[in-house]
């Protein structure tokens, strides 16, 4: 990631969900891009076991039987920057017109932040 500010996301999904999801990721991955973003990327969790004391992903979003865990990782130039894209998008009737019809996941189980890069 050459982004040097970041948000973060962190969604508990059924896992037969996965394709509704998916479609829904390329969806942001395009309007994210098209506003500004620097990078969009998506991940579903594979290896979500804890090691060495660490609280487990699927515990930090309270993932039920049948979920797994994405992680998705939006790049920006700074925090200023993701605030104007993130009020391009919120702006956007594509975007709108699929967070209308309903997310394939629990919005109030979903972890989310802006990090600024240290290393």
């Amino acid at each position: 990631m050459k982004s040097p500010y970041a948000d973060f996301y962190l969604v508990p999904l059924l896992t037969r969900n996965l394709t509704a999801y998916r479609k829904m990721a390329l969806l942001g991955r395009r309007v994210f891009l098209k506003h500004g973003a620097l990078e969009y990327r998506e991940y579903v969790g594979e290896d979500l076991r804890a090691a060495f004391g660490c609280v487990p992903y699927p515990k930090v979003v309270k993932a039920r039987r049948g979920e797994t865990v994405i992680s998705a990782i939006v790049g920006f130039r700074s925090r200023a920057h993701r605030d104007r894209v993130m009020k391009r998008i919120m702006a956007d009737p594509e975007m709108a017109a699929s967070m209308s019809s309903g997310m394939p996941f629990d919005m109030k189980r979903m972890v989310y932040g802006g990090f600024r890069q240290i290393v």
